[in-house]
């Protein structure tokens, strides 16, 4: 197919243009959650902008087959190997089981994404599901001379690599000081930048979640899930890898040099990473103690797709600083479009030439890099212009295919309000708004008061706005 997509590619450091390694398809990869928590909107961030990629990619014609993970075991709380697995710290701060911790968050994970209209992946996978997989990747890599046992643990050894730190020139101290919490020399590795492919019982031996495996009972690192479940359902040749900055290094870094070590050739084309969300005091974490979630925006009156709005007005790759000033803007431009949609008449005949020229204006701007700012700024533009209701209508329904903000939705209720009202009641409160209009035409005052206070007692309530005369039953 004709390719007509543009991307950042963190890999190579410039926006491409995406060719996808079969005609027509795309393999594509999300980093899911470590589910031992809510997610935080920061977190949620690079799921919404991995969503629009997704959807802009189908929007423009490819077929996606998009793959998730779900981390219930391995995810230390450092990346570099050490300290506790954050599964079990969620388990004894809520006095549950690993798994049922797991079941909890991945439930309120995929409650959060419906209300922030994130489609569900084709292929949502826990890491618990493909121990064999991990098993069998850890395995290859040993014959190959890629990995080597150590303190019973098994370590990739990254000296085997022509270049392990693909995604930067920094050297090697420099990475070092990147990894988010304080490093503890772990003295079983051969190189600093070796990472855990297997902990054996040795290690950890409060560790709930245990499997055999030929060199002891224990349990996979984190960065051998995501290869095993890209390979395991998206084959030898993956197109686009998604997640946040933050997982550039070390966790895609070591993904890249497992993968391909394990399989002897590139493995993924193009990498798609999304910029940190920051409030006042600097990057959103859950470490901070209260953290901004979906459900307190709720709770605050927000509608979670208002969120997802406020992300769409900056571009992906710029770091979004969060606060409720500028919330309460998106808010009420976003209230206001759903109202001016609600106003839109659904009767005449499409402008076809009109709905071409403005829905290739909206995919010009997704096409460049995810540009969706200037995205909605298409809408705005279009609503603004002289093209006849229809026409609008089913633009708003297409792009809302990508953006999914809820204005088809959303408007199709707003003009529900009076759907229950009688045809008979209908024609008379009309009639009576014309006349009402009149009797101020001619400055008959009392008369419009009138005819208002007559409406009220047959339970109509109308109001003056700048778009004319709106009612609804009181």
């Amino acid at each position: 197919m004709e390719n007509k997509f543009t991307m950042y590619n963190t890999l190579t450091r410039k926006v491409e243009n995406f060719i996808p390694n079969e005609d027509g398809k795309v393999g594509m990869y999300t980093c899911g959650p470590t589910v031992y928590h809510f997610a935080h909107i920061g977190n949620l961030r690079s799921y919404i902008m991995e969503d629009i990629l997704e959807k802009t990619l189908r929007y423009v014609g490819y077929d996606v087959k998009r793959v998730m993970n779900i981390t219930d075991v391995g995810h230390l709380s450092s990346d570099a190997d050490t300290g506790e697995d954050k599964m079990l710290k969620g388990a004894k701060r809520e006095n549950k089981t690993v798994m049922e911790i797991a079941q909890f968050y991945t439930d309120a994970f995929f409650s959060d994404c419906k209300k922030l209209n994130i489609k569900r992946p084709d292929v949502v996978e826990p890491a618990t599901n493909c121990i064999c997989e991990f098993i069998n990747l850890i395995e290859v890599l040993l014959e190959k001379g890629y990995a080597y046992i150590s303190g019973e643990n098994v370590y990739f050894d990254t000296s085997k690599l022509n270049d392990y730190y693909v995604f930067s020139s920094q050297t090697e101290k420099e990475l070092m000081v990147g990894v988010r919490d304080d490093v503890d020399e772990d003295t079983n590795k051969k190189n600093k930048s070796d990472f855990v492919l297997w902990f054996t019982k040795s290690k950890f031996d409060n560790q709930e979640l245990k499997w055999d495996s030929p060199w002891g009972v224990g349990y996979p690192g984190w960065h051998i899930e995501c290869s095993g479940i890209s390979i395991k359902h998206l084959g030898e040749y993956m197109d686009i890898h998604c997640g946040g900055v933050d997982n550039i290094f070390p966790h895609h870094t070591n993904e890249i040099a497992q993968s391909e070590a394990y399989l002897g050739h590139k493995w993924c084309n193009y990498w798609f990473h999304v910029h940190h969300l920051n409030d006042k005091s600097g990057k959103m974490s859950k470490s901070k103690g209260e953290f901004l979630t979906v459900s307190l925006l709720e709770e605050k009156g927000y509608n979670p797709l208002v969120y997802r709005m406020f992300c769409l007005q900056s571009h992906y790759r710029k770091p979004l600083e969060f606060s409720y000033d500028v919330m309460d803007n998106v808010k009420s431009a976003y209230e206001k479009l759903i109202k001016k949609i609600a106003e839109l008449k659904n009767d005449g005949e499409v402008d076809k030439d009109a709905f071409e020229q403005y829905k290739e204006k909206f995919m010009e701007a997704l096409c460049n890099d995810l540009n969706t700012s200037s995205a909605i700024t298409v809408i705005y533009d279009m609503m603004k212009s002289d093209i006849n209701d229809k026409t609008k209508l089913e633009l708003i329904k297409s792009f809302d295919e990508v953006l999914s903000l809820g204005f088809a939705a959303a408007a199709d209720s707003k003009k529900d309000e009076n759907a229950d009202v009688d045809d008979e009641l209908k024609e008379y409160v009309l009639a009576k708004i014309e006349e009402r209009k009149e009797a101020k035409k001619q400055k008959d005052f009392a008369k419009a008061d009138a005819i208002r206070a007559e409406l009220l007692e047959k339970g109509i309530i109308i109001e003056d706005t700048r778009e004319g005369v709106k009612w609804k039953r009181a």
